[in-house]
């Protein structure tokens, strides 16, 4: 193992993430305390060397001023050969050393470990939690906490124990000189300690309410640029960026705010570390025409005084944005803390599906609204059955299917697949056992040939052009071209598949579901963005997909399911008809209303509503 790899980027974190400030410190850099220990260690060794050198520098001007010039060199030599050895090796392997483990062992490594840490636990959340917030606030989020509680670990290696180790040096050197001289630099801390205490509080607070601005831009931004042709197709780019400008306007404030606070610091900072060579300088002059002190101990109480006072504004000014950063990973927490509201039940085994019988008893959920979502839902699908599930917007069709796939969990009644209640099994086992393709398709902005992977990761190449084949994706696929010039299966396919047409996500969500080949299969609206030539060619598809499955089929278009084993018809979240086509058009119920009003076969939209559901 080399120093690069003494700490694991990559490592789980034990649990989720605690609320308070330094247990979740802990949390997300557990694991890493050998090298940030070693780190520290020659963090302090170059404080000692900056005060060594100050010392070893009076040594030289003592033993210059005691020989004569003729001399100097041959009564001085141990001490200048020491003098060599310490600035041209000692120093520079201690500071190299310590640039070393900055640099390749902890800030790369515990940057990437406290993200993957943090990314872990956020996509493990439930869906309500990406829906209550922007994309683009959460992703900020994310970044910005890793990136910042990585700074303040860094400083703190850096600056803080390296200032430290400088200030307790050049103490106890002063001491040496003359106890008195020591005392002042003590008084001259404590005053520093003081204007620390009071202006950092103010620093962190300001910084945690820029830190939550400014995230608050980002995800109006990013929530604008997602929604673009919405944007354009409604005319309403001066909308958009109103609403930009006033987030912009409220963080250029907040930033106006942090501002003040680090004028009026960085203005007592620099009067106070003026003072701080006159008083040392000053003092050893003083002493010194009393004979109590050498011209040497002024040498080397003015090279501390001159390096502490720099040091005081690198420090300060350090120390600023550390409180900063700890503003910044305080107001993370609030957004990437709260814990999983949807978990695997304690000792949840894996779903196995050896028929795919799926029962719903006695169901209800309903968002936690008194109207909308479903309610009384018995529902029996027997193993290989095709149950078409139809009804008007907001009837509860996109509900059931969210709950099958324990998107959430029920209010009441349980849901069960071959006798396994779902929510006593692994949720990523239960969401492996069912395909599903949406009427929204989700595409990533990678590859055709990754889009259709996602389905089955360990595929072959082969596997997945007969997936295409068979979802009429294969000729389309091949003459995609992108801006960077990959063709074919490496093209990608931009942000939410933006680049292909909605019938063409369609089809490669299609082979995606083909590919993962799992029992049960949900299609919500599967061919809802196909013209009737494509739907026709890949309906002999579909119905090669589906035989030995049990499917779950959600249809606006209701010729698409009028040859299904059986369809149930939602209505206010209650089941009112079931039956086949034939048998439900002779009820002359809801269905049968719907299929003589439908035109063409469809039924209505259910945007909006149904994406409430």
């Amino acid at each position: 193992m080399t120093p690069m790899t003494w700490i694991n980027p990559f490592a789980e974190a034990d649990g989720p993430p605690p609320h308070t400030l330094w247990r979740f410190c802990l949390w997300a850099l557990r694991g890493t305390w050998p090298p940030l220990i070693l780190a520290g260690v020659f963090s302090v060794l170059g404080g000692v060397v900056e005060v060594a050198a100050a010392v070893i520098l009076g040594w030289v001007v003592d033993a210059a001023l005691s020989a004569e010039a003729e001399t100097v060199f041959d009564a001085s030599f141990g001490l200048l050969l020491f003098s060599l050895v310490f600035f041209l090796v000692l120093r520079p392997v201690i500071f190299g050393v310590n640039a070393y483990l900055q640099t390749q062992v902890t800030q790369p490594n515990i940057l990437s470990l406290i993200l993957s840490r943090i990314h872990r636990h956020t996509i493990g959340q439930s869906v309500s939690f990406f829906d209550n917030d922007f994309a683009g606030r959460i992703s900020q989020k994310e970044m910005q906490t890793a990136r910042a509680l990585n700074d303040v670990v860094t400083e703190i290696l850096h600056t803080v124990l390296f200032a430290i180790a400088s200030v307790i040096g050049a103490v106890l050197m002063l001491g040496t000189v003359n106890w008195r001289i020591a005392l002042g630099l003590v008084i001259w801390m404590v005053g520093y300690g003081f204007l620390i205490r009071y202006y950092m509080p103010k620093v962190r607070k300001r910084s945690k309410a820029r830190a939550a601005a400014r995230a608050m831009v980002t995800g109006q931004l990013v929530d604008t640029v997602t929604n673009i042709k919405t944007v354009k197709l409604f005319a309403h780019a001066d909308y958009e960026d109103s609403a930009a400008l006033d987030a912009m306007e409220t963080y250029r404030n907040r930033f106006i705010e942090f501002g003040r606070v680090s004028v009026a610091f960085r203005f007592w900072l620099m009067a106070l570390a003026g003072l701080l060579p006159v008083l040392l300088v000053g003092g050893a002059l003083w002493y010194w025409s009393l004979g109590l002190v050498t011209a040497g101990d002024i040498a080397a109480t003015g090279a501390v005084s001159l390096r502490l006072a720099q040091m005081t504004g690198w420090v300060s000014f350090t120390l600023m944005g550390l409180y900063a950063n700890v503003g910044e990973v305080e107001d993370g927490m609030r957004t990437l803390t709260p814990p999983h509201d949807l978990v695997d039940a304690p000792g949840a085994a894996a779903l196995s599906v050896p028929e795919g019988r799926i029962e719903f008893q006695d169901v209800g959920f309903a968002y936690g609204r008194k109207s909308g979502g479903v309610e009384h839902i018995s529902l029996h699908v027997e193993p290989g059955e095709k149950l078409g599930v139809v009804g008007a917007s907001g009837a509860g069709k996109s509900t059931l299917v969210a709950i099958l796939m324990r998107l959430y969990d029920t209010e009441k009644g349980r849901v069960l697949i071959d006798g396994q209640d779902i929510a006593q099994v692994t949720q990523d086992s239960l969401r492996h056992k069912i395909g599903m393709v949406t009427q929204e398709t989700a595409m990533f902005n990678r590859s055709a040939m990754d889009n259709i992977l996602y389905g089955r990761p360990d595929a072959t190449e082969d596997e997945v052009f007969e997936a295409a084949r068979k979802a009429e994706a294969h000729d389309f696929i091949l003459k995609l071209r992108d801006h960077a010039g990959r063709e074919g299966y490496a093209a990608h396919l931009g942000e939410r598949g933006v680049k292909l047409s909605g019938g063409q996500r369609q089809r490669i969500a299609l082979a995606r579901a083909i590919l993962k080949d799992a029992p049960i299969l949900v299609l919500d609206e599967a061919t809802s963005a196909l013209d009737s030539e494509v739907e026709a060619s890949i309906q002999t598809a579909l119905e090669r997909v589906m035989q030995g499955k049990t499917v779950l089929a959600i249809a606006h278009r209701l010729s698409t399911i009028s040859s299904m084993d059986r369809i149930i018809v939602l209505d206010a979240g209650r089941i009112a008809e079931e039956g086949t086509h034939d048998s439900l058009l002779e009820k002359g119920g809801l269905y049968a209303r719907y299929w003589e009003r439908q035109s063409g076969g469809f039924l209505g939209s259910d945007e909006g509503q149904e994406a409430a559901e």
